[in-house]
């Protein structure tokens, strides 16, 4: 039973239950995942458009959205364009001819007739040829009635705006959102309905209403998100059952082995780590550092603690690819040591003998991906666990590990920065340490934005750096191309390898299998191939030397901290390295985005620009994430109300308000949280 408020709790309604909305027009909805009614008024708005702002297309600018009425003349049916199916319509408005296209969207054809629509979409103006592309449109006629700020939703095959509009209105009158928050701390800080909120996000009058609506929905999700944390978490001082027997001098002999001299940060993060191994207080510790900061050999030189006392570490890596690497890094490091690897690629006879091996205390260090999470991997004696790159892996994932051996010591390191203040929000079971210098042998990366005009110069310019010896990166947003305006990864590795004949190129993506992956890095990094076309599943801790080359395509589709992540994979030698943005779409925000990254190569402060920029809800975004935020994931809001959110779950907990209803509530919504990554 839901136990949201003191009244009773409200019932599932299927969308069938809504007047005129019947079982076929249902399955359309639930191509979109709406299948209740209470998922349908959290489906919010992507953006909104304004009625009074419509646009003359022959003054809009090259890559523009624009809003336009016009009259759609004529409509070609569906037609194969290579691996695409296409629509094109011819259009006017007043003397103006131009056309639209669609790509993958051959239920255009039948649903476009001529007539007066309003068209929202990206002006496309080569030469004077006007276009919009993938545009939505409605009809125009004189029962229309939009007008003021018209929400806008992100659509599928078969579903139109106004069915979506219509629907929300039906499911908003059956809907009731009492607030999770105890009604004391609603009035001590004179917070608005939850229900007003609501319903002003899907017909805001204006746009203040509209930022207020989406600043208290989005107040009340991390009011429940923050608390189920809280719950899950618990405390996080648990006692020292095991001493380690290193001094610091045995830990300093371990640092010369390194071929660089320690940072400050890194000196500081290593003794952070021997405070806590020698404390009362099992470790439990999140270690942050910028792109190249060092924190692989600050975890390796914790790993030493501990098999230098006798037990034995496991180092964890999200992918096989970084799991390869770090176990032959490891394996240089701790000649003295037995060191296994552990992966889902390994065959069934390695993985019997190193479980066997491992259980009987045979091996000191284990290296591996999620298969060492498997219950059959047993340790004769874990005391310090390394989780590489954590946000790939979720609080149970972690526990997992830890539990392995008894009140083992805990590293977890990330190479994403975020704001400090959130950092104390969602990891606030960790205590936090903080690299902040890089080494000084680490080179600054040139970054550029390269525009259309310059695309085949620096080809020209990156063939000349491989026959150097040098080698490249070409990273592109998504793996197949579906609608015609993202650079794709299977389409630009054709693209490259007919413009670049005598460069070898290699191809890199989440849908290749682990092994194939791991391959293909290995080769490229042992140099069989001079350059790799890849998703961003490069993005962290692939180390290659001799790549000095970084291009990505569609910048303006990533983040600053994303941006920043794949900068990051070259510079990693001693020669000079270079980053080349590739923009698709011209906008104010993408420009001011990108010159901000070229302006530093400080995460931090790029991490706290990127907060500013995007906002919150595409910060803690929900990549691998399930449905973790996902809800809000459309809303602008600022950072004031997660940390008004963390307060106000703070002082409920503090002073026991309403705590089982928070509990009930907080639980229910995120049951599943402790298997979740953060972005």
């Amino acid at each position: 039973m839901r136990v949201w408020d003191m009244g009773p709790p409200f019932s599932v309604m299927e969308l069938t239950s809504l007047k005129g909305l019947g079982e076929k027009r249902a399955k359309e909805f639930a191509k979109l995942n709406l299948t209740t009614t209470q998922e349908l008024v959290r489906y919010f708005p992507r953006t909104y458009l304004d009625m009074t702002n419509r646009v003359s297309v022959r003054e809009t600018a090259h890559n523009d959205m624009a809003l336009v009425a016009c009259n759609v003349v004529s409509v070609e049916p569906a037609r194969a364009k290579g691996k695409y199916r296409m629509v094109r319509a011819l259009l006017e408005q007043g003397r103006d001819n131009f056309t639209a296209v669609w790509f993958n969207m051959p239920y255009v054809a039948q649903r476009l007739k001529p007539g007066e629509y309003l068209f929202y979409g990206r002006v496309q103006n080569y030469y004077d040829r006007i276009s919009l592309v993938n545009p939505t449109f409605e009809r125009l006629d004189a029962n229309n009635k939009l007008k003021g700020l018209v929400p806008m939703y992100p659509l599928k095959a078969g579903v139109a705006q106004w069915m979506v509009r219509d629907a929300v209105k039906r499911a908003l009158e059956v809907e009731s959102f009492p607030s999770v928050i105890p009604e004391e701390l609603r009035k001590k800080y004179a917070l608005s309905s939850l229900d007003g909120a609501f319903r002003a996000i899907h017909a805001p009058n204006t746009a203040s209403e509209m930022r207020d609506a989406a600043e208290r929905i989005a107040l009340e999700e991390y009011f429940t998100l923050i608390a189920a944390f809280k719950l899950i978490k618990g405390d996080k001082g648990e006692a020292r059952l095991r001493k380690y027997a290193v001094s610091e001098r045995q830990v300093a002999d371990f640092e010369r082995r390194f071929p660089f001299v320690f940072t400050r940060g890194q000196q500081g993060a290593v003794r952070a780590i021997y405070d806590d191994l020698t404390g009362p207080v099992r470790m439990n510790r999140l270690l942050q550092g910028d792109v190249g900061s060092g924190k692989t050999a600050v975890a390796l030189c914790g790993i030493f603690m501990a098999v230098a006392s006798g037990f034995q570490a496991v180092y964890l890596s999200p992918t096989e690819v970084l799991a390869a690497q770090n176990y032959a890094l490891i394996r240089d490091m701790f000649p003295e040591y037995r060191v296994g690897y552990l992966a889902g690629g390994s065959t069934v006879r390695e993985k019997r003998e190193l479980k066997a091996a491992l259980a009987a205390g045979e091996i000191d260090i284990l290296c591996g991906t999620h298969a060492v999470l498997q219950g059959d991997v047993r340790f004769r004696d874990l005391a310090f666990c390394v989780c590489d790159e954590q946000h790939r892996f979720g609080v149970a994932q972690r526990n997992t590990l830890s539990e392995k051996g008894e009140a083992v010591d805990v590293l977890v390191m990330s190479a994403t920065p975020i704001p400090r203040t959130l950092s104390l929000i969602f990891y606030g079971d960790l205590d936090v340490t903080t690299i902040p210098d890089k080494p000084k042998e680490r080179q600054e990366v040139s970054t550029s934005v390269i525009p259309e005009r310059k695309y085949e110069d620096m080809l020209v310019w990156i063939r000349g750096e491989v026959k150097k010896g040098r080698q490249a990166y070409f990273v592109c947003p998504k793996i197949e191309d579906e609608d015609g305006e993202v650079t794709a990864a299977t389409e630009l590795y054709d693209r490259l390898r007919r413009a670049l004949p005598e460069v070898r190129f290699a191809l890199l993506h989440g849908k290749m299998k682990e092994k194939e992956k791991a391959d293909t890095m290995s080769a490229f990094k042992a140099k069989k191939y001079d350059a790799l076309v890849s998703t961003t599943v490069i993005e962290v801790g692939v180390d290659v030397p001799d790549a000095t080359v970084m291009v990505i395509y569609n910048a303006e589709r990533f983040g600053l901290s994303q941006l920043h992540q794949l900068r990051g994979r070259v510079g990693r030698g001693s020669e000079k390295s270079y980053c080349f943005l590739l923009v698709g779409t011209e906008s104010e925000t993408a420009a001011e985005r990108l010159n901000i990254l070229r302006s530093t190569t400080d995460g931090f402060q790029l991490a706290e620009k990127d907060l500013e920029l995007r906002g919150s809800g595409d910060f803690l975004g929900t990549r691998q994430s399930g449905k973790f935020l996902s809800e809000i994931k459309n809303l602008r809001y600022s950072t004031r109300a997660i940390f008004l959110a963390k307060k106000l779950v703070d002082e409920a907990f503090e002073r026991r308000l309403d705590f089982e209803r928070i509990k009930a509530a907080a639980m229910e919504k995120y049951e599943s949280l402790k298997d979740v990554v953060l972005n």
